[in-house]
């Protein structure tokens, strides 16, 4: 396996990275069963694994610090993340990218996954409430403890990502050395300017949702009952097939699934394949529940599209475009917030 530079940290990553969302309440409730596709993981040559604090509200980082608990921790790459909320209780100060919530928070996934460190601590979604000033001191900080190798951010907008650099230079702060956006065939919105500012400023990028949740796992074909999922559960935007944006993305999966067909490779291969030759990609993040989901992704990394597959699913969904907007990730809040749309009366 071909491992790649870590943005400009020199950190080198398996071009697949695999994402622990899925161990857990989430998806798998079976640690053992966890830890045994993280173990097949690791043994098939990924060095990479990301997971979050709010994923199962902790209980995936719980897993991944079991697995590697026999000794394979100095051999991984371990990123985790923080901002979402966490508790039942509801408190505010719970959540976001406070240095108060930050330096609490590292310390419970410190915990959690029993590691002293992490290799890459990200800012899971932007704070409106807090200045990058804020954020980035608290990380600088974590940094030179010695308790996060590097930081990033996950799903930022390319203006916060230009306005972090920035402040980060100004203030003579440690700054973002990656990030982690939404990208797949279905999801190409980035393509316009989020990707060509990571190359700009020469971060890392670790793709999140290359089979769009699923939508090009191959389940999803016209005329077939609709998969039934946890995550279909939690997030019915991107799965209800009544909104139109979601039957755009059926209608898409259904002519890739073809044009993999006749090119040999599985839709996974096919889709995989696409996100890692775009040239800002460093990894791509899979997320399996199970072995053999696991088994239908490893292998991805070596094949390569050529360029007539490439023109193909270009004229299946152009680049720059996201076919459902609640897949965007990021929605600003000037869009999704009436009163920053409108005057008070």
């Amino acid at each position: 396996m071909e491992y790649r530079s870590l943005g400009r940290t020199g950190i080198q990553v398996s071009p697949l990275c695999l994402g622990a969302m899925m161990f857990g309440a989430w998806g798998e409730p079976d640690h053992d069963m966890s830890v045994k596709t993280i173990h097949a993981a690791l043994d098939s040559g990924i060095n990479f694994i990301d997971t979050a604090d709010v994923y199962s509200q902790g209980e995936s980082e719980v897993i991944v610090g079991k697995a590697l608990a026999d000794g394979r921790r100095d051999d991984v790459v371990l990123a985790t993340k923080v901002h979402g909320q966490m508790g039942g209780t509801g408190d505010p100060n719970s959540r976001g990218t406070s240095r108060r919530w930050i330096v609490r928070e590292l310390e419970n996934s410190l915990r959690r996954l029993k590691t002293d460190y992490v290799d890459l601590y990200q800012v899971h979604r932007l704070d409106p409430h807090t200045h990058h000033e804020e954020t980035l001191g608290a990380l600088t900080d974590l940094q030179r403890q010695g308790k996060i190798r590097a930081f990033g951010s996950s799903t930022y907008p390319a203006e916060q990502i230009v306005e972090a650099q920035w402040t980060a230079e100004k203030r003579g702060l440690g700054r973002f050395a990656t990030e982690q956006p939404p990208y797949s065939i279905l999801v190409r919105h980035v393509e316009a300017d989020v990707l060509p500012t990571l190359q700009r400023y020469g971060m890392g990028v670790l793709s999140w949702g290359p089979l769009a949740s699923g939508w090009l796992s191959g389940g999803y074909r016209k005329g077939a009952p609709l998969p039934q999922s946890k995550r279909a559960d939690r997030l019915p935007q991107r799965f209800d097939i009544t909104l139109p944006g979601n039957q755009l993305k059926l209608d898409a999966a259904e002519r890739l699934a073809q044009l993999a067909n006749e090119a040999g490779m599985s839709l996974i291969h096919l889709s995989l394949a696409f996100v890692l030759q775009h040239p800002a990609i460093t990894s791509a993040i899979i997320g399996p529940r199970t072995m053999d989901h696991l088994d239908s992704q490893l292998g991805a990394a070596e094949v390569t599209l050529t360029p007539e597959i490439l023109d193909r699913i270009d004229e299946i969904v152009p680049p720059g475009v996201t076919l459902a907007f609640g897949d965007r990730g990021y929605q600003s809040p000037t869009l999704t917030d009436k009163l920053q749309r409108r005057r008070r009366v």
